[in-house]
């Protein structure tokens, strides 16, 4: 969904990629902000979300998720650069983004998201990216698509957990919007990995990176965040005091701080 101008009456264009179970909806609040400032916004629908019409049991791969953002990255008229802006596990898209296309990606801004710079590659990888919510116990619902004798082909949060982990520092009315509008996530996402395996970021290095940081964040927590920054050390980080959910619970503040970042 391309929320924005023309190119021309445009300052910037960024590209806003979701998380798990999200969609391009998730940034209603932020969309006016970008586009009342002038710049041109286009959001993605990944595999499987609200708006790809794909169901989440059928995306076998990592690629086939992240596919939306990688054709609209090939789309893009030469000589332009835009400004990635990922979310949660939009963090791994982003990411593997800017090893296909960093002659194309002027920044990349990770809002509380996963940042590996090959994404599961180690133990440590899975450790600091993959939410760990094992204390309030079964949250998952899992579906299996191939029959119970194979891994699970998609994953969904039981709606009772919804708000208590992303958003409850959020007005309600969005995240009674979100409990409409979320959807189980493929599972080929937590099989994530991309570039070298590990090997050489000196391309993805090129990229301008900027981490901000959610203070409350109860899916990807701060040490998770932290820990994240110190293995791969971003550019710049900026701190929000909010839930995992700052489109929704500090739009403004959060735009804010993204365009004093360009």
């Amino acid at each position: 969904m391309d929320a924005g101008g023309d190119a021309t009456e445009s300052k910037e264009h960024f590209v806003l990629v979701h998380g798990a179970g999200h969609g391009a909806w998730c940034w209603f609040r932020l969309l006016p902000l970008f586009r009342g400032s002038g710049h041109r916004v286009s959001c993605v629908d990944l595999a499987g979300a609200a708006g790809s019409r794909v169901d989440p049991c059928s995306v076998r791969s990592f690629d086939e998720y992240t596919a939306p953002l990688v054709g609209l990255l090939s789309a893009l008229p030469d000589g332009e650069k835009v400004i990635l802006v990922g979310h949660s596990a939009g963090g791994l898209s982003v990411t593997h983004a800017m090893h296909l296309f960093s002659d194309r990606i002027k920044q990349a801004i990770f809002i509380a998201a996963t940042m590996l710079p090959f994404g599961y590659q180690t133990e440590q990888d899975i450790k600091d990216g993959v939410p760990d919510l094992s204390e309030l116990g079964d949250v998952y619902d899992l579906a299996f698509g191939l029959g119970m004798d194979h891994p699970p082909t998609r994953v969904a949060l039981q709606p009772e957990f919804q708000r208590m982990i992303l958003s409850q520092q959020s007005p309600r009315e969005n995240s009674a919007l979100a409990s409409i509008l979320l959807r189980p996530w493929p599972a080929a996402l937590s099989a994530a990995r991309f570039g070298r395996g590990g090997g050489d970021s000196s391309t993805i290095d090129q990229v301008l990176r900027v981490y901000i940081t959610t203070a409350k964040d109860c899916m990807v927590k701060p040490e998770q965040q932290e820990a994240m920054i110190r293995r791969w050390p971003p550019s710049k980080v900026v701190a929000m005091d909010t839930d995992h959910s700052p489109f929704f619970s500090a739009p403004e503040r959060l735009f804010q701080l993204i365009v004093k970042l360009l």
